[in-house]
């Protein structure tokens, strides 16, 4: 039986109102010879002073964001990284967007990547991770790979940029991407050509270049790059990634809140989540998120009829001669099957004007 749930899916098609959640939350674990309890960061003013030089600056390097900062930094201090299986399971628990630690090792990369994978599969919980030198395929993991990373006053490792890399993700606003984003405190990168760049940017690597005038975000994706039936490109670009892991917490969230166990399991009062969630809908369209008049939610047929079926209160036989409103109305018992068709806003990155010359 387990657990009540509410579980929200995405798949990419060729009485209670859902409030918006703000992203932009960064959980940065940080290694200190002395650990203190975990600190909610929003500003400089609030970085810890018994932190290490390097380690404020990490928590500075989050905070410098793009069009805004980041809604907070959640600092994280441990007395070494040698127990990482331990400390990933105390994140568990922790809400947050992104994960950055500075200190990860090589070997210990692919742990926090396969843990990004397990934690957004299979415990239903959307965080997602920048990691150096990371190709995890993962729309989760965000793969740094600039190994140049220099400014007026020294030279930074790919690890310990991700704090930038993060915060920049974390600063930017739902309506539009982080590429081309300016990174005006660099002054030298890697170089590479734009056929280079063009193929870093399929292998799903997150590198800033330089245009000849200022150093920038070159493109705004993660590591994922094996599409699928359900799951295509859109999947491949940050922004869209974020919004609709917004969109699952939201929903699942006002879920738990407000509706499981709140209301008897009738037709009428799965029509009221309906309502709801596409009210919820509408204020994406308002806010520019989502494309106005192509988002819809509504009972989802052939889940139901797979759920009466599996449990033996109707053949398919007596299912194909039944109506859908009958369908719609029958008793699931705890059970609520929603299906939403959403059209995500994505940024405009590519511009293409053909000029006819008189």
């Amino acid at each position: 039986m387990g657990m009540p749930s509410v579980i929200v899916t995405f798949k990419e098609k060729g009485i209670t109102a859902i409030e918006r959640s703000q992203n932009g939350v960064i959980a940065l674990v940080l290694v200190e010879d002395s650990p203190v309890d975990p600190v909610n960061v929003y500003t400089p003013d609030d970085i810890p002073e018994t932190l290490t030089d390097d380690n404020k600056e990490q928590v500075q390097l989050c905070l410098m964001g793009y069009q805004t900062g980041p809604k907070k930094v959640i600092v994280y201090t441990v007395k070494d990284l040698k127990d990482m299986a331990g400390i990933l399971k105390k994140l568990e628990l922790v809400r947050f967007n992104y994960l950055v630690i500075p200190a990860i090792t090589d070997e210990q990369i692919q742990t926090v990547a396969t843990w990004i994978k397990d934690m957004r599969t299979t415990k239903d919980t959307m965080v997602k991770a920048v990691l150096p030198n990371c190709a995890a395929d993962c729309e989760g993991v965000v793969n740094f790979t600039n190994t140049l990373i220099k400014t007026a006053k020294k030279t930074y490792t790919t690890a310990q940029y991700c704090s930038r890399v993060a915060g920049i993700i974390c600063g930017t606003p739902a309506t539009i991407s982080c590429t081309y984003a300016p990174v005006p405190e660099l002054i030298e990168v890697d170089q590479h050509t734009l056929e280079e760049m063009d193929a870093k940017v399929d292998n799903g690597e997150f590198f800033f270049f330089n245009d000849g005038e200022k150093i920038k975000v070159a493109r705004g994706v993660n590591s994922f790059k094996t599409t699928v039936q359900g799951k295509g490109e859109d999947f491949k670009k940050i922004k869209l990634v974020d919004l609709m892991d917004m969109i699952h917490d939201d929903i699942k969230r006002t879920g738990h809140d407000s509706y499981i166990g709140k209301y008897a399991n009738s037709y009428d009062n799965r029509c009221l989540l309906i309502t709801a969630i596409q009210g919820y809908f509408q204020q994406l369209e308002n806010e520019g998120l989502l494309e106005r008049n192509q988002n819809t939610v509504t009972v989802d047929l052939d889940a139901t009829k797979a759920w009466l079926m599996s449990n033996g209160l109707y053949t398919k036989d007596q299912l194909a001669t039944m109506k859908d409103i009958e369908i719609k109305e029958a008793n699931i018992h705890d059970n609520v099957f929603l299906a939403a068709d959403l059209s995500l806003l994505d940024a405009i990155e590519k511009i293409q004007v053909n000029c006819n010359i008189a």
